[in-house]
């Protein structure tokens, strides 16, 4: 009796006032947030030594947007070349069908991936990373997974705006399919790298062209609009991003050029996931996009799709490339490592 007394007064509480379920937001007074205690040493240094930053000028023309992308392509790029020494990675720049293609090859390639292909696409928000700017990741994914990379400077607005970005990777793809079967092949990256290698699948699968056989998400990016949960809780939290009320929207729209966010080759989590490869997926608790990548996990499983998600303590977005001596970050590598063993059965 008292327990159902007890549900009484609840659903009493809930269902008779008619301003129930008016609110549309709940406000939390400020709090400090310490370090993740469960996060490595590594991890939480880095923390303490480059905390979040934010507030700069966002560009208000094409022009300006050229002169930011000169700017920061120019910071990511120095030592690129040196850094892939040191990670016993050669650099091959070349063309396919007159789309730029950086091939990067470790000293040693394991037996299994002699006949495979990682297909890495470079993040920066859709605008940033072109050039040598966009090579760190494809080196460090050549050299953890022992396995021969094929990076696609593809192209970026404001010059070249979706839908350029995708066209770039299904024009290298289908040349590339000549070469490799695609089982044989597994795509992805970094941010919009992850969210470019979703939304050229869709492509591949529209134009009928076989998918390759797993696709790799770092913090994808998406979705374009600020609609995942953690958009609002890990503002400000996540010191790779921030916020996306600044840089992320200026981009989303510089890129998407007039077209709907929504459309499923801009932000592919609103497109279907039928017979799509195998996914691997990673993210941090402190991450702005992981309400938006467990939204994509959820999406693939309920497709059917065989996909792993990978959430790592006290990570903001993509801290495994910024913290990349980190265990977290060996770790991932290990699990992505794993999963293409598995997944790339000829």
């Amino acid at each position: 009796m008292k327990l159902v007394s007890w549900y009484a007064f609840v659903f009493l509480a809930v269902f008779s006032s008619t301003n129930a379920f008016s609110a549309k937001s709940i406000v939390i007074d400020s709090h400090e947030v310490p370090l993740p205690a469960a996060a490595s040493p590594e991890l939480r240094k880095s923390i303490l030594e480059l905390p979040s930053v934010a507030g700069f000028s966002l560009p208000t023309s094409a022009k300006e947007w050229v002169v930011l992308q000169d700017i920061r392509n120019k910071e990511r790029s120095a030592g690129a070349e040196a850094i892939a020494t040191a990670l016993k990675v050669t650099i091959h720049r070349t063309e396919i069908d007159g789309v730029r293609v950086v091939e990067l090859v470790p000293d040693t390639i394991k037996a299994s991936n002699q006949n495979r292909l990682f297909i890495h696409l470079h993040g920066g928000a859709y605008v940033f990373g072109s050039g040598d700017a966009g090579l760190f990741e494809g080196a460090l994914l050549a050299n953890r997974l022992n396995i021969k990379v094929a990076s696609i400077d593809y192209g970026m607005p404001p010059d070249s705006p979706f839908p350029a970005a995708v066209n770039d990777v299904v024009t290298v793809y289908k040349q590339l399919l000549k070469k490799f079967a695609p089982n044989s092949l597994i795509i992805g990256g970094t941010s919009a790298g992850g969210g470019l290698a979703f939304a050229a699948v869709h492509k591949f699968r529209q134009a009928g062209i076989p998918v390759p056989g797993a696709i790799y998400g770092g913090t994808p990016w998406v979705d374009l609009t600020k609609t995942g949960d953690t958009h609002f809780t890990n503002a400000g939290l996540d010191r790779i991003l921030v916020s996306y009320d600044g840089m992320l929207r200026a981009a989303a729209l510089l890129y998407a050029s007039g077209h709907d966010l929504k459309n499923e080759l801009i932000s592919p989590l609103y497109g279907s996931f039928e017979k799509f490869p195998p996914a691997f997926l990673v993210t941090g608790t402190r991450d702005l996009f992981l309400s938006d990548v467990a939204r994509m996990h959820r999406k693939l499983r309920a497709s059917g799709v065989q996909a792993d998600l990978h959430v790592y303590e006290g990570m903001s977005h993509a801290d495994y490339l910024v913290v990349a001596n980190s265990p977290e970050s060996i770790d991932m590598f290990g699990e992505l490592d794993r999963f293409l063993q598995t997944q790339l059965v000829e």
